[in-house]
């Protein structure tokens, strides 16, 4: 059986090549300064004002998440997205996809992502 949605980008997720993203309301994410997981947890823990006793692991990350959108949506827009954990095995980019997705689909209030990359010179 072959998935006709196979190609389609989910609901919740936006892929922009803009270099001037205006997104009301988002939390900005450096994708630059998130080449690492320990890296993007830290820029997640400060961007989104997380608590201090998150940890480093998806399923901690998937709770607090859960928590801020318990309270509400959430908007993250990661600019320069080619380059989120871009010196880790290619799985953990996967990872983070699939906890945002999964929150994106079960959580009580929309979380959006958009991933700004750099136009093609």
């Amino acid at each position: 059986m072959v998935d006709e949605n196979a190609d389609r980008t989910p609901d919740w997720l936006t892929v922009c090549r803009d270099d001037a993203l205006d997104v009301p309301g988002a939390v900005v994410l450096a994708g630059a300064g998130a080449r690492n997981r320990a890296d993007l947890f830290a820029a997640l823990a400060a961007g989104l004002a997380l608590p201090a006793y998150l940890g480093n692991t998806w399923d901690a990350l998937s709770d607090v998440l859960r928590d801020l959108l318990d309270a509400g949506p959430l908007t993250l827009l990661i600019t320069d997205a080619d380059q989120v954990l871009a010196d880790e095995p290619t799985d953990q980019y996967g990872l983070l996809f699939t906890v945002l997705g999964d929150l994106a689909t079960t959580a009580p209030h929309p979380l959006r992502v958009v991933l700004g990359e750099a136009s093609p010179t």
